[in-house]
């Protein structure tokens, strides 16, 4: 056990999965906006998970990022054994798994967070209803942390944290995709010193966004400090969800 807290220690500093802050992706020379679609109603949840994480954060800040990330991240080690390596975790192991989704390991990561989040999160609360949406939010982040987990294992990886919420909006982001796909994201697109601003279909830019996430983590992502397993768990979980939802509610209306 002390060679394990001291090689977590080592690594703590390698906090991991931010869409689109450290990855070559939509999500990090690409940013969205806004969408096309109104509201029918305040989206609450979604505003609270967004207040959740900057508080969160403000935590962090408050006495050190790296020591945040071991004791509230998901440590691949500690949710496989159901042992704390050390120091002390703020919720015995696996329910880390929670904590981590709120924890990130910075500004930008946290900010990128909270974009794609607003931007997409609004509409698929409005469709799911605001239990329901809380629950899948959390569903999808459970679901990505298990899949970066069991990529973390069979790379040999398995002491490193993995902060951060990509993972649960991964799955928001299939979801949008599934009920919105003829929406226009209004897109922050740099193209050297210059900012164009374009729309594009919601289908496009979450499917280009997904597809690059797979061949990054497919191309040997594990060692670039981004989750990649995790956006793709993640997406993959939520897309399945929606679209089993779907076919249930067609069969119970006879369409």
């Amino acid at each position: 056990m002390e060679t394990a807290t001291s090689l977590s220690r080592e690594t703590a500093s390698r906090a991991r999965d931010a869409p689109g802050i450290n990855s070559a992706s939509p999500g990090s020379r690409v940013f969205p906006l806004k969408d096309d679609l109104p509201v029918q109603r305040t989206p609450v949840v979604t505003v609270a998970i967004v207040v959740a994480n900057v508080v969160a954060f403000l935590w962090q800040l408050s006495f050190d990022i790296q020591t945040s990330a071991l004791v509230g991240g998901a440590i691949p080690y500690e949710i496989l054994t159901f042992r704390d390596v050390g120091p002390p975790d703020l919720v015995p192991p696996p329910l880390t798994i929670l904590t981590s989704m709120f924890l990130h390991g910075g500004l930008l990561h946290l900010g990128g967070n909270m974009l794609f989040l607003w931007v997409f999160g609004n509409n698929v609360e409005d469709e799911l209803g605001r239990v329901r949406f809380l629950l899948f939010y959390v569903a999808c982040g459970i679901a990505a942390a298990l899949a970066q987990t069991l990529l973390s294992a069979a790379a040999g990886d398995v002491l490193v944290p993995m902060v951060g919420a990509s993972g649960a909006i991964a799955g928001v982001l299939a979801a949008y995709m599934v009920f919105f796909p003829h929406a226009r994201v209004l897109t922050a697109i740099p193209i050297l010193i210059v900012i164009r601003l374009v729309y594009l279909p919601a289908g496009f830019f979450i499917g280009a966004w997904f597809v690059l996430q797979l061949l990054q983590a497919l191309l040997g992502g594990t060692g670039s400090g981004v989750a990649f397993f995790a956006h793709v768990g993640g997406f993959v979980f939520g897309w399945l969800l929606v679209k089993v939802r779907t076919r249930l509610r067609a069969r119970t209306t006879g369409r």
